[in-house]
């Protein structure tokens, strides 16, 4: 519907070949697996502690109001809300100016188009226009339009109606997942992920999947073996937190050479071997066939610390890999590097030393686009 490319779909469309990530969509179902899900033909009541620090509170209510009217889920429309103009808040004039639009002509907190206003826009306030920068009527607009491109029966077709693009329904159900309630304080929603990508059998992971608000993962307070995934990490980097805890129980080996899928020990390169597979940032038969080892990741990437994803890799003094995603390591080095919960264990954990092992120099690169 729009031609607008927020922060978050930026990263996934820059990453090109991820857009199909094996744990991207199944992280939209964790709040069905915990109960927090509204039945797909009605309206979800729970609100999570992130969405009421995130949404305004008259976008929040013209959400669920819109919903109830049009028997929608209200995250699904504070999902559109979200990517679009972040409920409102998102600086571009095209959000909230009156008449302002950007390059592709869609303006208004919902960013319509003139033509699709025409045909779906509503007078959601009753004050007898319909105004596509209204906030009111822009809701109600967004939740029309979806209830005629298939909703509730079909959210990921309505939702692709809106936007032609796969990164923008994914994108969309995350936000809703995480606006989902309710959300325990210091540990959100719980579940198992899904994965959907072809070829893996769309194989369900039953390690806990948590998360916690903000852009930094953490260590649970009640297991050092699950990182809590932050709400605002984009969703590739919340797969890769996914993929490490799933990890967590493996001891130090080298049964992941050349494939790190069902392998009874991981050692450091097929550690980030199956993060990078996991989360769709490389596929698997590229792993196979290239078997990458630690040094092979001195030159992988783009040079420097990424937003989210950094990789240090060494060859002296002796071969080693880790991965830093979200601000918290993954590593198999433990002796003298750990001073967590798994400062005794050996094999991929996630580690909180506040700095960087100092035993080697290092090569620091990152995913492009993270």
């Amino acid at each position: 519907m729009t031609a607008r490319l927020p922060v978050a779909g930026a990263l996934l469309a820059g990453v090109g070949a991820m857009l199909l990530m094996p744990l991207l969509l199944g992280l939209v179902v964790l709040a069905a697996a915990s109960g927090a899900l509204g039945g797909a033909s009605g309206t979800s009541t729970g609100v999570s502690a992130v969405a009421q620090a995130q949404i305004p509170p008259e976008y929040l209510r013209l959400y669920q109001q819109a919903a109830a009217r049009y028997g929608l889920d209200w995250a699904i429309l504070a999902g559109i809300g979200k990517v679009e103009c972040d409920h409102g808040q998102d600086p571009d004039p095209s959000c909230t100016r009156e008449g302002a639009v950007n390059s592709a002509g869609a303006g208004g907190p919902m960013q319509f188009l003139a033509a699709t206003w025409a045909r779906y826009g509503v007078d959601g306030d009753g004050d007898g226009r319909s105004d596509r920068w209204d906030p009111a009527d822009a809701i109600f607009g967004a939740a029309n339009y979806l209830r005629a491109s298939g909703a509730p029966g079909d959210y990921a077709k309505a939702i692709f109606a809106y936007n032609h693009a796969g990164w923008y329904v994914a994108e969309v159900e995350h936000w809703a997942a995480v606006y989902r309630g309710p959300v325990v304080a210091g540990e959100g929603s719980q579940g198992v992920a899904r994965n959907e990508a072809a070829g893996d059998s769309g194989a369900l992971s039953t390690t806990a999947v948590r998360f916690v608000a903000g852009e930094q993962a953490v260590l649970s307070p009640t297991d050092g073996h699950v990182a809590l995934v932050p709400t605002e990490a984009p969703a590739v980097v919340q797969a890769m937190i996914v993929a490490g805890n799933e990890m967590q129980e493996l001891p130090y080996g080298p049964a992941g050479h050349p494939d790190p899928r069902g392998a009874t020990s991981e050692d450091c390169s097929s550690t980030l071997n199956y993060v990078l597979y996991r989360s769709g940032v490389r596929p698997i038969a590229e792993i196979v066939q290239d078997n990458p080892l630690a040094q092979d990741y001195i030159d992988w990437g783009l040079p420097g610390p990424g937003r989210w994803v950094t990789i240090y890799a060494t060859s002296s003094p002796t071969a080693h890999v880790f991965i830093v995603i979200a601000g918290l390591r993954l590593d198999t080095s433990h002796d003298g590097t750990d001073v967590g919960p798994n400062r005794n264990e050996d094999g991929p954990r996630w580690r909180i030393l506040d700095h960087i092992p100092t035993w080697a120099h290092w090569s620091v690169r990152h995913p492009p686009g993270l």
